[in-house]
């Protein structure tokens, strides 16, 4: 259970996030806000209370962090930035070219072991980091993923489900951002994936089903997780779009830049 100080500091922290992630995605005239957004308050409660950022490399303590739905890297940047992994004015070079912070995150950007990008491999990638790390019985680092549920779509996903299961691989953490939306409308139109708490018991995984915009369930859920000698999957409630009103549950603003009137009032929002 985090303290009202650390709850408040997260907000501050995640607020800062949302204004990065406009500014990103505007200045770039290119991006993903919908999804970043929603996965803002996981991946600040994530990286500034869960993960162990180590010592380097050979660290056998370091924590791993892959980011399978990695058009949204504009909150990946924003964290890394408060990490102190990126100069906060690189935020600037959002897309650009030449820039270390494509599109879709590469390991030219500093912390980012795979590069990702087409979705439904993201999980795959964990599994094998997992099972390297299984080689030395003096690591006990965790394998973060963060996945879009759209991508829960494809078949790769699941393969990677039931090596987890069968390989019994508890170091890997898969949290999916369920905001329900995609970029051609919502989940259950396009490929229904409900009831995916139940789908994913049914490979033998354990499921938490939590609010992912409630701070303490995210902090409680992970550190659950952490702990765990069986694999869990942290199944993240969201809202695409979260806080910016206009942008809320709303799948048009999966992949699209904000003209000025509405970047203006989107800041305005969040101030």
């Amino acid at each position: 259970m985090l303290s009202e100080n650390e709850i408040k500091n997260l907000e501050i922290l995640a607020l800062e996030s949302r204004k990065n992630i406009l500014k990103m995605v505007y200045g770039a005239k290119s991006g993903h806000i919908g999804g970043s957004l929603s996965s803002c308050d996981i991946m600040t409660v994530l990286f500034h209370k869960c993960f162990n950022l180590g010592q380097g490399q050979d660290d056998k303590l370091k924590d791993h962090f892959v980011l399978s739905k990695g058009h949204v890297s504009p909150i990946y940047y924003s964290v890394l930035s408060q990490l102190g992994f990126i100069p906060k004015e690189e935020l600037d070079t959002f897309r650009n070219l030449g820039s270390r912070l494509q599109g879709h995150p590469m390991p030219k950007c500093p912390s980012v072991e795979v590069a990702t990008g087409s979705l439904g491999q993201g999980l795959s990638m964990a599994c094998g980091i997992a099972m390297a790390l299984r080689l030395d019985d003096n690591f006990t680092s965790k394998v973060f993923v963060l996945l879009g549920d759209g991508e829960l779509q494809e078949g790769n996903i699941w393969e990677a489900f039931m090596q987890i299961s069968h390989r019994k691989l508890n170091s890997v953490i898969p949290i999916i951002d369920r905001n329900r939306l995609q970029i051609d409308g919502c989940t259950e139109d396009i490929m229904a994936l409900d009831n995916l708490s139940e789908k994913l018991r049914a490979f033998n995984l354990d499921v938490i089903e939590i609010d992912g915009h409630d701070y303490n369930q995210i902090f409680d859920a992970i550190e659950k997780a952490k702990k765990s000698d069986i694999p869990i999957v942290i199944l993240a409630n969201t809202i695409k779009g979260k806080g910016v009103s206009f942008m809320e549950n709303n799948a048009g603003w999966h992949g699209k830049a904000p003209n000025q009137e509405e970047f203006e009032k989107a800041i305005g929002e969040l101030q």
